[in-house]
């Protein structure tokens, strides 16, 4: 495991459940005529599990098809499931296409506390009185983020400053100054308000942190939120409904296999 890690800071915060049950290794024996699908060009649709980074899936991918060139458009954070774009061989080509398309998303914005990075990666601080505010509250709050507009970014963030990530240099104490960037947000509907939890769908720009929203959301409220749940369910007209499980993307690769006559095993 990686010095620094997201698994590893993980387990040693005490992290159970999901994130402790790794997909097992799989070996595959792809023959060079089954390779050379992938090395052609394939756009796989992959459903991130949840404690997974997106650098996690490509890996796995990497490693079981047997090719270098495969690649995402578009990260998601360690805790978000949901829609991976993964392109392979000559496809990769198309990455930086796909990622330019507007990504939807369904979520979970809690209030009444803050974290250091926008959401459950970190623990709730801060805590602030909430139940004074109201659906109506909410509803036209959330109708004043729609449009063109600067965004900071969050500070735990993967965009890089002079070749570091910024989760790397704020875990060591390095104080960044963030320049905001200009994002658009299409839709910012609110499907459900159980107080203290909005659950809500948004439609948006590449590039847009949903974790700021949230934040800002809870700044404009005056109680303070945190993203506690996050799911992308579209990158323009892919659908996360037609994506594979990695479980269902293995399976369909041992039949691919089995097709070109080779065997496959785990170890």
């Amino acid at each position: 495991m990686k010095k620094g890690s997201y698994l590893k800071k993980y387990l040693n915060n005490g992290g159970e459940g999901e994130a402790r049950v790794r997909s097992p290794r799989i070996h595959i024996n792809l023959s060079e005529k089954a390779k050379e699908i992938f090395e052609e060009g394939k756009v796989l649709l992959l459903d991130k599990p949840v404690h997974w980074t997106s650098f996690d899936v490509v890996r796995k991918i990497r490693g079981m098809i047997g090719i270098k060139k495969v690649g995402h458009a578009g990260t998601l954070d360690p805790l978000a499931t949901g829609l991976l774009v993964i392109c392979t061989g000559r496809k990769t080509k198309q990455i930086n296409e796909y990622m330019l398309q507007p990504k939807t998303y369904s979520g979970t914005i809690t209030l009444g506390a803050t974290t250091p990075t926008y959401d459950l990666e970190s623990k709730p601080e801060n805590p602030k009185p909430f139940q004074h505010i109201s659906a109506d509250e909410v509803n036209k709050t959330v109708q004043t983020f729609l449009g063109e507009q600067m965004q900071k970014p969050p500070i735990y963030a993967a965009i890089k400053k002079e070749g570091v990530a910024l989760y790397e240099l704020a875990r060591r104490g390095t104080d960044v100054e963030l320049q905001p960037r200009p994002v658009t947000i299409y839709a910012f509907e609110i499907l459900s308000f159980h107080s203290p939890q909005i659950h809500f769908r948004i439609r948006c720009s590449t590039g847009t942190y949903i974790r700021s929203i949230a934040h800002d959301v809870g700044a404009a409220l005056g109680c303070g939120a945190y993203l506690s749940e996050l799911r992308r369910t579209a990158i323009g007209e892919f659908e996360v409904s037609n994506a594979m499980s990695m479980e269902q993307f293995i399976a369909w690769l041992k039949q691919l296999e089995r097709e070109y006559g080779e065997n496959s095993s785990e170890v």
